[in-house]
This record gives C-alpha cells, sequence and structure tokens, in this order.
C-alpha cells in the first residue's frame, strides 16, 4: 500500500436551533461534484487555512485567548486558529456569522442594507478577494470563538486519497440569522431533529458518512441544547482523535467496534 496522504487540518461546525420538544441540527449536502464525499449531507466546515493562525485575528477573539484553546485541543500552541476555521467555514458555505459587533452584541443580519453588504463580503471571502482578518476589521469584529463547543476529533481513514484532521465544534444558530448554502461545494439545506437525520440515513433518504452519525447518535442522546451543551463540556477531557478503518466492502469501522484490529491491517482498502 501507498503512503497515507498527511491528513491536513480542519474544523467543522454543527449549527442547532430550539425546536421544541428537542432541537434540530442545520445539514447541508455537498455536491455531486465535490471530490470528498460528494453527496454526503454535513456540517459547515473545511480546511485551516494560514490566514486562522494570524495573531492579529487571535487578538480580535472574544472570551478564549490560544493558551486556553490551545489547553483544550491538548497542543502546544496555535490551538485557536481551529475555533476561528470553523467561524469562517460557517460563513462562507451557510452565509451564518459568528461574530460580535462593535457593540458586543452577536451579529444581526436582519436589515436588508446590512444583509446585502455581508453577502457581498461572502462572496469575495469565497473568491478569495478578501481575507478574513480584513473583513473583521472593515466591519468591527470579534469572532465568537466563546459560544463554540469542542466536542468531537476525527482523522480520515489512512486509505483515503484526501485527508482530513478534523476537530468537531457545536455552537446555537445565531439570532435574526438564516444559512443559506454557496450553491457551490454545498447545494441544499436542511434542519432536522438528530434522530430523524439518523432514520433517513438507515432508510437511504440521506447520505452521511461515520463520522456525521456518531455526531448525531451523540445529539440525540440529549433532550435539549442546554443539556446536550453540558454533557459535550463535560467529555472535553476525555476526547481522543479517532482514525476510522476501512473494511473490505468498503464500511468504515471505529476503534472498539468488531472487525477494526483486521481492518488496520487490510493492505487493500476500498474507498468509497
Amino acid at each position: 500500500m501507498n503512503q497515507p496522504v498527511v491528513p491536513r487540518p480542519a474544523a467543522t461546525i454543527s449549527i442547532l436551533r430550539e425546536a421544541a420538544p428537542g432541537f434540530e441540527v442545520l445539514m447541508m449536502q455537498r455536491s455531486m461534484k465535490a471530490d470528498f464525499m460528494p453527496g454526503a449531507y454535513v456540517f459547515p466546515g473545511g480546511g485551516i487555512e494560514r490566514e486562522d493562525s494570524d495573531p492579529a485575528l487571535f487578538e480580535l477573539c472574544s472570551g478564549l485567548d490560544d493558551a486556553a484553546a490551545s489547553e483544550i485541543l491538548k497542543v502546544e500552541q496555535g490551538g485557536l486558529c481551529y475555533w476561528i476555521g470553523a467561524i469562517r467555514e460557517c460563513f462562507e458555505e451557510a452565509g451564518l456569522l459568528l461574530c460580535y459587533d462593535r457593540n458586543g452584541e452577536l451579529v444581526s443580519l436582519d436589515q436588508p442594507d446590512l444583509e446585502a453588504r455581508f453577502i457581498e463580503h461572502r462572496a469575495a471571502l469565497n473568491r478569495g478577494e478578501l481575507s478574513f482578518l480584513d473583513f473583521c476589521l472593515r466591519e468591527a469584529l470579534r469572532p465568537a470563538v466563546d459560544k463554540l463547543t469542542y466536542f468531537s476529533h476525527w482523522i480520515t481513514p489512512l486509505a483515503a486519497p484526501k485527508r482530513y484532521d478534523t476537530r468537531f465544534f457545536a455552537t446555537l444558530v445565531p439570532a435574526r440569522q438564516h444559512p443559506l448554502h454557496d450553491a457551490e461545494e454545498l447545494v441544499d439545506t436542511v434542519w432536522v431533529r438528530p434522530g430523524e437525520a439518523l432514520e433517513q440515513e438507515r432508510v437511504g433518504k440521506l447520505s452521511l458518512r461515520k463520522p456525521t452519525i456518531a455526531t448525531l447518535e451523540t445529539f440525540h442522546t440529549a433532550a435539549d441544547c442546554p443539556s446536550l451543551f453540558r454533557n459535550l463540556q463535560a467529555q472535553q477531557p476525555n476526547i481522543r482523535p479517532i482514525l476510522p478503518a476501512i473494511s473490505q466492502d468498503g464500511g468504515r469501522i471505529i476503534p472498539g467496534e468488531a472487525g477494526y484490529a483486521e481492518a488496520v491491517l487490510n493492505p487493500t482498502p476500498k474507498w468509497q
């Protein structure tokens, strides 16, 4: 077997909203033309960019500094870039902006002129014409890293042609904001209860990958958002990276499941 691809650091974010009884999670479908997980329903996210580690961006962050973030992730330094990357990707892909405005309030996009201006900013970010730092400085924004809860760490299987070392976060949807997929990488947007998403996956109506299924199973055990966030925060000290293996039929097996040891030694795993 060829040497595995080195995984790229990445972050993904689960956006939740209250929907009594319980809550819903935002899921977005990847384009069928995508070279990674085509057609799958995922949470907004993507690779960490060099700019996400800019010290100037770190200085703008509210409620969490790099030392504390790095301690949570069990890395020496630079951990805050994952929070920033999750916030940036969420805005670029889903149009939801987790930032405080100049008044210290979460950004509200319910005013037509403000919404139009931020739509232009989002397009410029996606075209690479505007950096996230310049965007924040121009609009006097502070990334609301204190609103994100870190809860999981997954690494793409060794056999994958494109691999990510991904940190998972969760947060509530900002008030007076509405998601909108970018119509390029992501082509559909749905709000769904975790249990319903799992059932739709079981009957073949939703295409979900192993980390997404595991996340939804975790969410499904909580009665509401406050209890979920309490559970996620309590589990932070025990988070360990999860590296699935590929079975002979192409399925994903995680540590602790039957057949994992044998799948790790499979010389010709079937990636699909």
